[in-house]
């Protein structure tokens, strides 16, 4: 398990603590510091994305279509569960759609999309993610599907 040691609630507040630090981090588009929540082997999946992310530099690059395509997004944490070495992440995000995203161009429309993050955390560091968001209803946003 690794960094998570010592007492129990400690080691639970220390992981809780490091999510709300990222999510700055990604409110604030600061990319220098949200690639420093990532290990070197970091390896993450994104519904969004066909290849999975790997390392900072593969973090980095996501950031960079993400901040692309909504350049005013922000997350709002709804709920953190943590057990053990990971931790999961309910959020929503907002944003405008200001930049092409999924080949799709941008429309200028207002989003809020839901999502989960399952994030392993090692030694301080994000190791592996899972993100799974509501792609649908991001395309609904922004007029691509019809409201169901």
């Amino acid at each position: 398990m690794g960094w998570p040691v010592g007492d129990g609630a400690a080691a639970l507040r220390r992981i809780e603590q490091l999510v709300e630090d990222l999510l700055d981090a990604w409110n604030a588009h600061d990319t220098g510091r949200i690639k420093s929540f990532y290990a070197a082997e970091y390896e993450g999946v994104d519904v969004g994305q066909a290849e999975p992310q790997r390392g900072p530099r593969g973090v980095s690059e996501s950031m960079d279509r993400y901040f692309h395509a909504f350049p005013d997004l922000r997350f709002v944490e709804e709920d953190v569960v943590v057990e053990g070495d990971r931790a999961v992440l309910v959020w929503t995000a907002h944003g405008t759609h200001g930049g092409k995203l999924m080949s799709i161009p941008p429309t200028r429309r207002r989003v809020s999309v839901r999502g989960v993050s399952v994030l392993t955390i090692e030694n301080g560091k994000i190791t592996r993610g899972l993100y799974v968001w509501d792609a649908a209803g991001l395309l609904r946003s922004i007029g691509l599907l019809p409201e169901l």
